[in-house]
């Protein structure tokens, strides 16, 4: 056991608490560090390098002086690097499950099938490495070829959350490693100890001198020095995953220097049950869309549209399935749910139960901070007579807070399910075949989900629209495009042909 760890670990060797930059461990410049807490207690236990603005330089000359090298290395040998860190982090699985639940309160259980999800990423970026190709064309000009080629970009850096810290990076990184880019992560403040443990398992698998590196900040000095990641002029590719808000002011500072960017943003994703959908098909997805992570995921079911003549069946339905949800610490045994990551998920929620239940909603489950606990532990809550106005249907929970809307008519639902600015992802319950089909043009989504909750995998495309943000992660060709440029090559030739 590691000195000082609240967990058994099967092998202590993978856990770090060092920033890693250029291949080596190191402290920040400043020498502080920061606490790490255990959302499961409210308790520290581990701290990390609280670096700032003055160590970007350093980490990033050194990650575009190892890509001059890097974005020659042969395809075939990137793929065979990816499967190797794809092998090592399924071997040391379960002790990353351990301190991902530490880091985010995620139950154990969660915390592993967040790996086994992210893992495909590494897997389908190994075989996307080979299969980056350019093409030849024959123009309407006589005598002429034109040739496109593609080519890494640069140094990316990945600005990433702390609700999926595995996933974020794998999906991010398994890209830009496979298309010949290095990468410089900056990962949150909650969840840096995961993101160590993948660079160590990067460096085994054969990624060295640069080619992947991680920077750990408090949340005091994230600002700064991410914007100096952004404004710094070797880095040409920018990620992150993250609030509308704070997306917007990363691509304001990476306008300046004309960056390519990938924004992964905001959610408020409707989910809608109309009268003819199997109920308990339904009700089994939004079980696991929305309690996941205790509501903390971009993509998880914030606006619950049930058709007026299912609407109290369902409610019944949906209540009686939560309420045999075992809330408690995410390493005890039997845990289904855990607690929010932050104080702050406490805050917003009981603020929008108060508001709700202000402007005439009916709480029939929960509605309260779990007391008696340390940790930040709130009940799954459920609200019928939801209402267009609350805080619930205006703006994304990111915890554990279920709100049933009521609608008469598909036109109505689409309408309300499009009534807002963010469009990452929508959901949808019905066995009526030619109302699929309008669903899935008429929903102002990037994803829809249809007769699903889990829309998400390796080859599937993953964005949104509208203030969601725009790029796309993951899919076939257009993940690894995120962080390729095309050169267009044109040949004069001599004689006929």
């Amino acid at each position: 056991m590691v000195s000082g760890l609240p967990f058994q670990m099967d092998n202590a060797d993978v856990f770090k608490d060092l920033a890693y930059v250029n291949s080596q461990w190191k402290e920040a410049k400043s020498s502080k560090r920061f606490d790490v807490v255990d959302p499961g207690s409210g308790k520290v236990w581990a701290s990390c390098p609280d670096m700032d603005a003055s160590d970007v330089d350093e980490a990033v000359k050194a990650a575009h002086a190892s890509f001059l090298t890097y974005r020659k290395v042969n395809p075939r040998v990137r793929a065979q690097r990816l499967l190797k860190w794809d092998q090592l982090i399924r071997e040391h699985r379960d002790d990353i499950a351990k301190i991902v639940t530490y880091e985010t309160g995620k139950p154990i259980a969660e915390s592993q099938g967040e790996i086994d999800y992210a893992l495909g990423f590494t897997w389908w970026f190994a075989g996307e490495a080979e299969r980056i190709q350019g093409a030849i064309q024959t123009p309407a000009a006589p005598g002429r070829r034109v040739f496109t080629v593609k080519q890494p970009v640069g140094v990316a850096v990945a600005l990433v959350p702390w609700n999926f810290p595995i996933a974020m990076i794998l999906r991010k990184a398994g890209a830009a490693l496979a298309a010949g880019c290095t990468m410089v992560v900056k990962p949150s403040p909650e969840s840096p100890l995961s993101v160590l443990t993948l660079a160590l398992l990067a460096e085994r698998a054969g990624f060295s001198n640069g080619e992947f590196s991680v920077m750990t900040t408090s949340l005091a000095n994230t600002p700064g020095l991410s914007e100096a990641l952004c404004r710094h002029p070797n880095v040409r590719k920018v990620t992150f995953t993250g609030s509308t808000r704070v997306g917007k002011l990363v691509a304001k500072l990476c306008s300046d220097g004309l960056k390519k960017v990938t924004l992964e943003l905001g959610g408020n994703c409707p989910f809608l049950i109309f009268d003819d959908a199997d109920l308990n098909q339904a009700a089994d997805a939004l079980m696991l869309l929305k309690w996941r992570h205790a509501g903390q995921a971009c993509i998880t079911a914030n606006r619950v549209y049930v058709q007026s003549g299912v609407y109290d069946k369902f409610a019944d339905i949906i209540r009686e399935k939560t309420s045999k949800l075992k809330v408690g610490h995410g390493a005890d045994s039997g845990t289904t749910m855990g607690p929010v990551t932050t104080p702050n998920g406490l805050t917003k929620a009981s603020a929008q139960v108060a508001d709700a239940k202000s402007k005439g909603g009916q709480v029939i489950l929960g509605g309260n901070r779990v007391n008696g606990t340390e940790g930040f532990f709130f009940e799954p809550t459920i609200i019928t007579d939801a209402k267009p106005g609350m805080l619930i249907s205006e703006e994304e929970t990111f915890a554990p807070v279920m709100a049933l809307f009521k609608f008469d008519n598909e036109e109505e639902a689409v309408k309300r399910a499009n009534d807002t600015s963010m469009g990452l992802a929508s959901y949808f319950f019905t066995k009526n075949v030619d109302r699929t089909w309008r669903l899935l043009e008429n929903l102002e989504a990037g994803m829809i989900g249809m007769n699903t909750g889990n829309s998400s995998a390796a080859e599937s495309p993953f964005g949104g629209i509208k203030e969601s943000g725009y790029g796309k992660e993951s899919g076939k060709d257009v993940a690894v495009a995120e962080y390729m440029i095309t050169k267009t090559g044109t040949l004069t030739l001599d004689g006929h042909y």
